[in-house]
């Protein structure tokens, strides 16, 4: 892995039934700086992103993170890998039942010994940081889309990740709350130093925020380099993509087609529930 790389892929292939979602994926992520990964709908985003937390196992290649093979560790081990992660969900992945501050503090409270003093001190640090100090009181059914989002990504900043991961993070938000929570994403991660790492179709946010990123397309990695070096490629797939045309080899059968089955859904499913049941828990609280 090279030095620089906090993230590695090596020919990571995934499969489900017969329906190939990742094939030969080989790319790395520099550390300390915000990578994206885009790609129509259906050709394996998540799927990657699972792989990456260990949550599904690559029937081929392996996956490196700061410096360890994790295809193939043990319970244990991935555990402690996986504590290096921080994780914000679509949705924010908030309990409704709890205000901010108590979703915020929850992986402080589960994960940490730390007094009540100390884990105040680092909530308030972690809204501020996300400028949500006013509102720590409501529950998530009181605040906005925006605001469910800072909140999330408070709560994965909370344990001081090396890396955090970014699932569609523009999900539910109109074009205006994106562009606000792109900016806090590259305010954040300047102040903090850690590897962001974001899946993605929105090519505009992208653009604002990335610093690297990578294309996929039918199941394969057209093309990863330095978002300058992606804008003036020459790849058709890619300049198709990154200008939204309709002409050209990315199809709209094609996008359709390449999502999951109900049956290869299930199959991934019962994969995350053999290889990531005690993980699942770990990640959702981070």
């Amino acid at each position: 892995m090279p030095e620089e790389a906090i993230i590695s892929l090596r020919g990571v292939t995934k499969s489900f039934g017969s329906h190939t979602v990742l094939k030969d994926i080989t790319f790395d992520v520099p550390k300390g700086r915000i990578t994206a990964i885009l790609g129509p709908s259906g050709t394996g985003k998540s799927v990657l992103l699972k792989n990456i937390i260990g949550l599904l196992r690559p029937d081929e290649g392996e996956i490196w993170v700061d410096g360890e093979q994790i295809v193939g560790m043990g319970e244990k081990d991935l555990y402690r890998v996986r504590r290096k992660f921080g994780v914000l969900f679509q949705d924010g992945a908030l309990f409704g039942s709890m205000n901010l501050f108590d979703n915020i503090a929850f992986p402080l409270k589960e994960h940490t010994r730390k007094g009540d003093k100390e884990i105040r001190e680092i909530v308030v640090e972690k809204a501020g940081l996300v400028g949500l100090l006013d509102h720590l009181k409501k529950t998530p059914g009181e605040v906005s889309g925006g605001m469910k989002k800072r909140a999330g990504l408070a709560r994965a900043l909370v344990l001081d990740p090396e890396i955090v991961l970014f699932d569609e993070p523009d999900s539910g938000l109109d074009p205006v709350r994106v562009a606000y929570l792109d900016e806090l994403v590259v305010n954040v991660q300047a102040e903090t130093g850690a590897t962001f790492f974001i899946i993605t179709h929105n090519i505009p946010s992208v653009m604002r925020t990335a610093e690297f990123m990578g294309v996929l397309f039918r199941s394969g990695l057209v093309q990863f380099a330095s978002k300058e070096e992606m804008k003036t490629t020459k790849n058709a797939i890619i300049r198709q993509f990154l200008s939204g045309r309709a002409r050209g080899p990315i199809g709209m059968d094609e996008m359709a087609q390449d999502g999951q089955s109900d049956i290869e859904k299930e199959l991934e499913a019962q994969e995350e529930e053999r290889y990531g049941e005690e993980g699942v828990d770990e990640i959702m609280t981070v």
